[in-house]
Protein backbone atom coordinates (compact mmCIF):
# COMPACT_ATOMS: atom_id res chain seq x y z
CA UNK A 1 0.00 0.00 0.00
CA UNK A 2 2.76 2.21 1.07
CA UNK A 3 4.73 1.46 -2.24
CA UNK A 4 1.40 2.63 -4.26
CA UNK A 5 1.01 5.42 -2.17
CA UNK A 6 4.94 6.55 -3.22
CA UNK A 7 3.95 5.97 -7.02
CA UNK A 8 1.78 8.87 -6.79
CA UNK A 9 3.85 11.21 -5.32
CA UNK A 10 6.40 12.99 -7.56
CA UNK A 11 9.74 13.47 -7.30
CA UNK A 12 9.66 16.76 -6.29
CA UNK A 13 7.08 15.82 -3.31
CA UNK A 14 9.57 13.45 -2.31
CA UNK A 15 12.23 15.26 -2.11
CA UNK A 16 10.64 18.36 -0.69
CA UNK A 17 8.70 16.08 2.21
CA UNK A 18 12.20 14.53 2.39
CA UNK A 19 13.70 18.24 3.26
CA UNK A 20 11.10 19.06 5.58
CA UNK A 21 11.61 15.76 7.57
CA UNK A 22 15.33 16.84 7.75
CA UNK A 23 14.13 19.93 8.79
CA UNK A 24 12.54 19.29 12.07
CA UNK A 25 14.87 16.69 13.19
CA UNK A 26 17.38 19.66 12.54
CA UNK A 27 15.31 22.12 14.42
CA UNK A 28 14.96 19.31 17.66
CA UNK A 29 18.05 18.52 18.01
CA UNK A 30 19.85 21.78 18.19
CA UNK A 31 17.51 22.86 20.54
CA UNK A 32 18.58 19.77 21.99
CA UNK A 33 21.86 20.62 21.56
CA UNK A 34 22.12 24.27 22.83
CA UNK A 35 20.26 23.19 26.26
CA UNK A 36 23.22 20.31 26.92
CA UNK A 37 25.68 23.09 26.54
CA UNK A 38 24.24 25.67 28.88
CA UNK A 39 23.80 23.45 31.31
CA UNK A 40 27.71 22.28 30.60
CA UNK A 41 29.08 25.25 31.07
CA UNK A 42 27.02 26.22 33.94
CA UNK A 43 28.38 23.17 35.58
CA UNK A 44 32.40 24.44 34.78
CA UNK A 45 31.54 27.58 35.56
CA UNK A 46 30.26 26.89 39.01
CA UNK A 47 33.17 24.21 38.96
CA UNK A 48 35.81 27.49 38.25
CA UNK A 49 34.24 29.51 40.23
CA UNK A 50 33.36 32.00 37.80
CA UNK A 51 29.92 32.00 39.48
CA UNK A 52 29.11 31.57 42.67
CA UNK A 53 27.36 27.95 43.39
CA UNK A 54 26.16 28.93 46.79
CA UNK A 55 23.93 31.34 45.12
CA UNK A 56 23.84 30.44 41.53
CA UNK A 57 23.85 26.36 42.90
CA UNK A 58 24.85 23.84 39.49
CA UNK A 59 23.62 21.19 37.65
CA UNK A 60 25.35 18.62 39.91
CA UNK A 61 24.30 20.26 43.44
CA UNK A 62 20.68 19.99 41.58
CA UNK A 63 20.91 16.31 41.32
CA UNK A 64 21.66 15.19 43.99
CA UNK A 65 19.00 17.73 45.69
CA UNK A 66 16.55 15.47 43.29
CA UNK A 67 18.13 12.46 44.99
CA UNK A 68 17.53 12.99 48.37
CA UNK A 69 14.07 14.31 47.83
CA UNK A 70 13.05 11.21 45.42
CA UNK A 71 14.74 8.75 48.50
CA UNK A 72 12.10 10.65 50.78
CA UNK A 73 9.22 10.89 48.73
CA UNK A 74 8.56 14.50 48.95
CA UNK A 75 9.42 15.52 45.57
CA UNK A 76 7.00 13.50 44.01
CA UNK A 77 4.23 14.53 46.39
CA UNK A 78 5.56 18.76 45.87
CA UNK A 79 5.05 17.84 42.04
CA UNK A 80 2.31 15.91 42.69
CA UNK A 81 0.17 18.70 44.37
CA UNK A 82 1.24 21.87 42.04
CA UNK A 83 0.22 19.67 38.79
CA UNK A 84 -3.46 18.88 40.41
CA UNK A 85 -3.84 22.27 41.43
CA UNK A 86 -2.76 23.42 38.21
CA UNK A 87 -4.67 20.65 36.19
CA UNK A 88 -8.56 21.90 38.26
CA UNK A 89 -7.56 25.55 37.35
CA UNK A 90 -6.73 25.06 34.18
CA UNK A 91 -9.75 22.80 33.12
CA UNK A 92 -11.97 24.95 35.34
CA UNK A 93 -11.19 28.49 33.72
CA UNK A 94 -11.43 27.10 30.51
CA UNK A 95 -14.63 25.33 30.76
CA UNK A 96 -16.32 28.86 32.91
CA UNK A 97 -14.39 30.83 30.19
CA UNK A 98 -16.22 29.20 27.30
CA UNK A 99 -19.44 29.18 28.74
CA UNK A 100 -19.55 32.97 29.99
CA UNK A 101 -18.28 33.27 26.29
CA UNK A 102 -21.05 31.75 24.77
CA UNK A 103 -23.66 33.47 27.19
CA UNK A 104 -21.87 36.64 26.29
CA UNK A 105 -22.47 35.66 22.29
CA UNK A 106 -26.02 34.91 22.90
CA UNK A 107 -27.37 38.00 24.62
CA UNK A 108 -25.16 41.29 23.05
CA UNK A 109 -26.93 43.11 25.61
CA UNK A 110 -25.06 41.55 28.50
CA UNK A 111 -22.08 41.47 26.41
CA UNK A 112 -22.25 45.30 25.78
CA UNK A 113 -22.71 46.07 29.44
CA UNK A 114 -19.99 43.77 30.79
CA UNK A 115 -17.63 44.64 28.51
CA UNK A 116 -15.44 47.88 30.08
CA UNK A 117 -15.32 45.26 33.41
CA UNK A 118 -13.97 42.35 31.84
CA UNK A 119 -11.29 44.64 29.87
CA UNK A 120 -10.32 46.45 33.51
CA UNK A 121 -10.46 42.93 35.29
CA UNK A 122 -8.22 41.31 32.18
CA UNK A 123 -5.64 44.74 32.90
CA UNK A 124 -5.61 43.85 36.44
CA UNK A 125 -2.85 42.14 37.73
CA UNK A 126 -4.98 38.73 38.92
CA UNK A 127 -1.71 38.23 41.48
CA UNK A 128 -3.12 41.24 43.55
CA UNK A 129 -6.55 39.41 44.02
CA UNK A 130 -4.62 35.94 45.15
CA UNK A 131 -4.44 37.28 49.30
CA UNK A 132 -7.81 38.71 48.96
CA UNK A 133 -9.00 35.48 47.52
CA UNK A 134 -7.09 33.52 50.56
CA UNK A 135 -8.38 35.71 53.04
CA UNK A 136 -12.18 35.50 51.62
CA UNK A 137 -11.80 31.52 51.16
CA UNK A 138 -9.37 30.23 53.52
CA UNK A 139 -6.08 29.33 53.81
CA UNK A 140 -6.56 25.87 51.84
CA UNK A 141 -6.41 24.13 48.37
CA UNK A 142 -9.53 25.49 46.98
CA UNK A 143 -8.05 29.23 47.25
CA UNK A 144 -5.04 27.90 45.16
CA UNK A 145 -7.45 26.36 42.40
CA UNK A 146 -9.37 29.70 42.85
CA UNK A 147 -6.44 31.85 42.26
CA UNK A 148 -5.42 29.77 38.39
CA UNK A 149 -8.54 30.10 38.14
CA UNK A 150 -9.01 33.75 38.01
CA UNK A 151 -5.72 34.37 36.09
CA UNK A 152 -7.31 32.11 33.00
CA UNK A 153 -10.98 32.64 33.12
CA UNK A 154 -11.23 36.76 31.64
CA UNK A 155 -8.26 35.48 29.07
CA UNK A 156 -10.07 32.97 27.68
CA UNK A 157 -13.61 35.06 28.11
CA UNK A 158 -12.22 37.60 25.80
CA UNK A 159 -10.28 35.30 23.56
CA UNK A 160 -13.24 32.73 22.43
CA UNK A 161 -15.88 35.63 22.09
CA UNK A 162 -13.63 37.82 19.95
CA UNK A 163 -13.51 34.53 17.84
CA UNK A 164 -16.87 33.99 18.45
CA UNK A 165 -17.92 37.61 17.00
CA UNK A 166 -15.44 37.16 14.20
CA UNK A 167 -17.04 33.94 12.37
CA UNK A 168 -18.41 35.05 8.76
CA UNK A 169 -22.05 36.61 8.84
CA UNK A 170 -23.00 35.37 5.45
CA UNK A 171 -22.88 31.46 7.10
CA UNK A 172 -24.88 32.60 10.10
CA UNK A 173 -27.32 34.68 7.47
CA UNK A 174 -27.33 31.34 5.65
CA UNK A 175 -28.55 28.75 8.07
CA UNK A 176 -31.25 31.62 9.53
CA UNK A 177 -32.78 31.64 6.10
CA UNK A 178 -33.18 28.09 6.10
CA UNK A 179 -34.97 28.34 9.08
CA UNK A 180 -32.52 27.87 11.71
CA UNK A 181 -32.55 28.94 15.27
CA UNK A 182 -30.11 30.60 17.42
CA UNK A 183 -29.42 27.51 19.05
CA UNK A 184 -28.32 25.99 15.73
CA UNK A 185 -25.89 28.62 14.54
CA UNK A 186 -24.02 28.25 17.62
CA UNK A 187 -24.23 24.94 17.45
CA UNK A 188 -24.05 24.22 13.20
CA UNK A 189 -21.52 27.75 12.23
CA UNK A 190 -20.27 29.34 15.65
CA UNK A 191 -19.06 26.84 17.70
CA UNK A 192 -17.21 24.05 15.03
CA UNK A 193 -15.67 27.62 13.70
CA UNK A 194 -13.89 28.57 16.88
CA UNK A 195 -12.29 25.13 17.93
CA UNK A 196 -9.06 26.33 17.13
CA UNK A 197 -9.69 29.19 18.90
CA UNK A 198 -10.47 27.33 21.85
CA UNK A 199 -7.60 25.17 21.74
CA UNK A 200 -5.31 28.30 21.61
CA UNK A 201 -7.05 29.56 24.24
CA UNK A 202 -6.31 26.50 26.18
CA UNK A 203 -2.33 26.48 25.34
CA UNK A 204 -2.12 30.41 26.70
CA UNK A 205 -4.21 28.85 29.92
CA UNK A 206 -1.43 26.12 30.72
CA UNK A 207 0.93 29.10 31.34
CA UNK A 208 -1.41 31.51 33.42
CA UNK A 209 -2.61 28.59 35.90
CA UNK A 210 0.99 27.86 36.81
CA UNK A 211 1.29 31.47 37.71
CA UNK A 212 -1.87 31.44 39.32
CA UNK A 213 -1.19 28.35 41.19
CA UNK A 214 2.58 29.32 41.99
CA UNK A 215 1.28 32.65 43.54
CA UNK A 216 -0.75 30.87 45.96
CA UNK A 217 1.66 28.65 46.75
CA UNK A 218 3.63 30.83 47.68
CA UNK A 219 1.54 32.87 50.00
CA UNK A 220 -0.24 29.88 52.12
CA UNK A 221 0.43 26.22 50.83
CA UNK A 222 2.09 23.90 52.94
CA UNK A 223 2.90 21.63 49.85
CA UNK A 224 3.75 22.07 46.04
CA UNK A 225 6.73 23.62 43.96
CA UNK A 226 5.47 27.08 44.89
CA UNK A 227 6.16 26.25 48.83
CA UNK A 228 9.20 24.56 47.97
CA UNK A 229 10.53 27.61 46.44
CA UNK A 230 9.30 30.15 49.02
CA UNK A 231 11.20 27.98 51.69
CA UNK A 232 13.79 26.68 50.16
CA UNK A 233 14.91 30.63 49.27
CA UNK A 234 14.29 31.58 53.18
CA UNK A 235 16.77 28.82 54.07
CA UNK A 236 19.40 29.44 51.09
CA UNK A 237 18.58 26.48 49.94
CA UNK A 238 19.37 27.41 46.53
CA UNK A 239 19.69 23.76 44.38
CA UNK A 240 16.12 23.07 45.52
CA UNK A 241 14.99 26.52 44.30
CA UNK A 242 16.39 26.00 41.36
CA UNK A 243 15.36 22.09 40.71
CA UNK A 244 11.40 23.64 41.72
CA UNK A 245 11.55 26.19 38.98
CA UNK A 246 13.25 23.31 36.26
CA UNK A 247 10.79 20.90 36.84
CA UNK A 248 8.15 23.51 36.62
CA UNK A 249 9.27 24.67 33.26
CA UNK A 250 9.38 21.00 32.62
CA UNK A 251 5.65 20.45 33.82
CA UNK A 252 4.78 23.46 31.24
CA UNK A 253 5.85 22.50 28.41
CA UNK A 254 4.62 18.89 28.69
CA UNK A 255 1.56 20.53 29.18
CA UNK A 256 1.64 22.47 26.24
CA UNK A 257 3.36 19.66 24.09
CA UNK A 258 0.20 17.36 25.01
CA UNK A 259 -2.17 19.89 23.90
CA UNK A 260 0.25 20.85 21.06
CA UNK A 261 -0.38 16.87 19.92
CA UNK A 262 -4.01 16.92 20.70
CA UNK A 263 -4.33 19.62 18.69
CA UNK A 264 -2.74 17.84 15.43
CA UNK A 265 -4.80 14.93 16.20
CA UNK A 266 -7.91 17.03 16.04
CA UNK A 267 -6.56 18.56 12.54
CA UNK A 268 -6.02 15.12 11.62
CA UNK A 269 -10.07 14.32 12.50
CA UNK A 270 -11.47 16.66 10.75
Amino acid sequence: MSERKNSMISKEQLAFLVHIRRRKWAVRWIQIFLLAIFFILWEVAANREWIDPFIFSQPTRMLAAAEEMLADGSLWMHIGTTLWETVAGFLLGTLLGTLTAVLLWWNRFISDVSEPYLVVLNSLPKTALAPIIIVWFGNNQSSIILVALLTSVVVTILSVLNGFLQVDEEKIKLIQIFGGTKRQVLSKVVFPANIPCILNALKINVGLSFVGVIVGEFLVAQHGLGFLITYNSQTFQMSRVLLSVLILAFLSALMYGILTLFEKRFVKWQ
